[in-house]
């Protein structure tokens, strides 16, 4: 089958799982994944020896790491050759607000424009409120954003918004499209 390099940037630890999700379903598949923190690339790592790249990234502040930007932007052209795919991971997914929503994903966009990149599947889905994980100052800054937005606003807990449905479908669609690649 194919052989997927997966690279994701996380700060609380959501995106990681999900990563590890869609690993779990490319593996169930018959595929092999390399999963590969962002800030910790193998040396001499060679994006074009994969059939596929998909890249995740989280929503802080409104940017991306730049670690994963750099990652982007240095193997855009093999990227843009081969099968890629993105998906992010944003609280503003997760609103009931058509808007916020729109707004998440707008975020992805600009981040493909900026980078040049044209993934062939894209994504955005909900993350998680790690009020656990976050230091005084950030977590008064997401309470406050939380409680803006209806959100939750305890911080003794912490609160996964991911859709595991739909991140197993972007899993499946792409898993899907991997045989015809190895057809060609």
């Amino acid at each position: 089958m194919a052989s997927i390099l997966l690279v994701y940037g996380t700060s609380e630890g959501q995106t990681e799982r999900v990563a590890h999700h869609l690993a779990g379903v490319f593996t169930g598949h018959g595929h092999t994944v390399d999963l590969v923190h962002g800030e910790r690339l193998p040396e001499g790592l060679d994006t074009a020896e994969y059939d596929a790249v998909v890249v995740g990234d989280p929503i802080h502040l409104g940017r991306h790491h730049g670690y994963v930007r750099a990652f982007v932007e240095r193997h855009r052209e093999t990227l843009n050759d081969g099968y890629s795919a993105f998906f992010q991971l944003s609280l503003s997914a997760a609103s009931d607000d058509p808007e916020h929503v729109a707004a998440a994903e707008a975020l992805a966009t600009e981040f493909l424009d900026a980078t040049g990149w044209h993934p062939d599947h894209v994504a955005s889905f909900a993350g998680a409120l790690a009020y656990s994980q976050y230091g005084l100052l950030k977590r008064v800054l997401m309470r406050r954003i939380a409680r803006k937005e209806g959100g939750d606003t305890d911080t003794s807990r912490d609160y996964e918004y991911t859709d595991w449905d739909a991140v197993t479908a972007f899993a499946e669609a792409i898993a899907a499209d991997l045989p015809k690649l190895r057809q060609t």
